[in-house]
């Protein structure tokens, strides 16, 4: 019996196998799933930080990559791509010169040729001259006459004459000094009438010429960006095609003062006629005025009507308007030219000219400083001193 039970295995013997076997079992399988959750964490980490390479030389058998890794490298590459162009992108911006707005004269901006006028943003134009006519609320008559002669008439033409031409011709004028006043409405009737005044914030009256040439060219520099402006007054005949090819041969010119020069005394006596208040500012009595150009009509080229806008808060007025331009510019770099086209005299004397081929820019009397009778006598002027009616058209070609 003894030898018959000895190669047998006790029941004892066997459940302690088993359970050691269970244990490695179960060792041996927590182990492997450990490692197989690190190995795919540190896959999903790597994809995620760029890093696409293998992960142990044991899991590659060649240095080609599956598929799936190829695309997502080419992704890390463009990338990396795209960063570099943007930083590349932000050093040549740094590196610009910054957007700074343009530099302003007065009332308007000079590069950009918009300006902002009587509260209103307006896109300035690109003209040749503006002409601006210096009337009254009295003077109706005198406006009538010049539509009838030398100004185009009607606002077709007027259009016509600055979209062709680039020559703005308008009469010139400022407020009462009450609000909506019946003269401010009449005005207001004849322009709906006719369009060609520009209005100014100027408050009208004969000893305020100055200050109203100050606001004619602050106006007209803030509407309109010519080459030349022009002042002229209402009781003076002018052929606007030989005024147009006069100013022509000074285009090269930055800062030129255009008209019949003069310098007359200074009058100190009070009660009369061109009595000048402030006479001791220019020296002894007996003493002549400087240099200007006389008030019937002349022109000054951009520059000059810029400096003008700007500066218009300080500059002085003296009691005559041709003075206090002359005094405007008297301390400048300006090119005074005296054309005495600007200043003939009336039939003979312009009528004379016409004749022999020198047609005079403008015509008035000086005895009366403009045409005497202006109303009555103008279209007799215009018959015998006014230019080719083809000039005009034919200017600027």
């Amino acid at each position: 019996m003894k030898n018959k039970n000895r190669g047998k295995v006790s029941v004892k013997w066997i459940m302690i196998l088993c359970l050691i076997s269970f244990g490695l079992g179960i060792l041996f399988s927590n182990r492997m799933w450990a490692d197989f959750q690190s190995q795919d964490r540190f896959l999903y980490t790597a994809r995620h930080l760029g890093n696409f390479g293998a992960t142990s030389d044991d899991c590659v058998t060649d240095k080609k990559l599956i598929p799936d890794e190829e695309v997502i490298k080419e992704f890390s590459k463009a990338h990396e791509a795209i960063q570099t162009l943007d930083s590349s992108v932000s050093k040549l911006r740094s590196e610009l010169p910054s957007k700074k707005r343009p530099r302003k004269f007065g009332n308007f901006e000079n590069s950009t040729g918009i300006s902002t006028y009587a509260g209103n943003t307006v896109k300035r134009k690109e003209v040749f001259m503006v002409i601006g006519i210096n009337t009254a609320f009295s003077g109706r008559r005198r406006r009538d006459s010049i539509r009838e002669t030398w100004m185009p008439r009607g606002g077709k033409s007027l259009f016509q004459l600055e979209e062709e031409k680039g020559i703005v011709v308008r009469f010139m004028i400022g407020h009462s000094a009450t609000s909506n006043s019946i003269l401010d409405r009449a005005i207001d009737s004849e322009d709906g009438q006719h369009n060609d005044f520009i209005k100014l914030n100027h408050v009208e009256g004969y000893h305020e010429l100055s200050a109203k040439t100050k606001s004619f060219f602050d106006a007209a520099v803030a509407r309109w960006d010519a080459e030349f402006y022009v002042k002229v007054d209402d009781d003076v005949h002018v052929n606007l095609g030989t005024l147009a090819a006069t100013l022509a041969r000074h285009r090269s010119k930055p800062r030129v003062y255009i008209g019949c020069m003069k310098s007359g005394p200074v009058l100190h006596q009070k009660n009369v006629k061109y009595h000048e208040p402030e006479y001791w500012k220019f020296g002894e009595e007996g003493n002549k005025y400087f240099r200007h150009a006389t008030g019937q009509i002349y022109a000054i080229s951009r520059d000059l009507a810029k400096y003008i806008s700007v500066n218009q808060d300080i500059l002085h007025k003296y009691a005559n308007e041709d003075v206090s331009l002359g005094a405007w510019f008297i301390g400048l770099e300006v090119e005074h030219v005296d054309d005495r086209s600007m200043c003939c005299g009336t039939p003979t004397d312009c009528e004379r000219k016409a004749q022999a081929g020198n047609v005079c820019v403008a015509s008035f009397d000086w005895s009366c400083s403009g045409i005497c009778k202006s109303v009555e006598r103008i279209k007799d002027v215009h018959a015998k001193c006014a230019e080719d009616a083809s000039t005009l058209w034919n200017a600027l070609v």
